[in-house]
C-alpha cells in the first residue's frame, strides 16, 4: 500500500527515525514498507513516511 502525495507539506520521517520511534531495525521497517503494511513513499531514492501513517501502522499493531 503506498501514500496518497503531501500536499500540504506534512513533515515526513526517514526508516531510521521510524526504527528508533519503534525500537525496531531499519531493516524491521523497510520489510513492513515492502510487505505494504506500512505506508511509504521513495522520495530522492530514499523512503518516507507520514506521522500519522505510523500513528495508525502503531495502533493497528497494538489492537491485534
Amino acid at each position: 500500500m503506498r501514500s496518497k502525495p503531501n500536499p500540504k507539506g506534512e513533515p515526513m520521517l526517514d526508516i531510521m527515525a521510524v526504527a528508533a520511534f519503534c525500537g525496531v531495525s531499519d531493516k524491521t521497517v523497510r520489510r513492513w514498507i515492502e510487505a505494504g503494511d506500512l505506508p511509504a513513499a521513495k522520495l530522492g531514492g530514499q523512503w518516507r513516511i507520514r506521522h500519522r501513517d505510523l500513528d495508525a501502522f502503531v495502533i493497528d499493531r497494538m489492537s491485534r
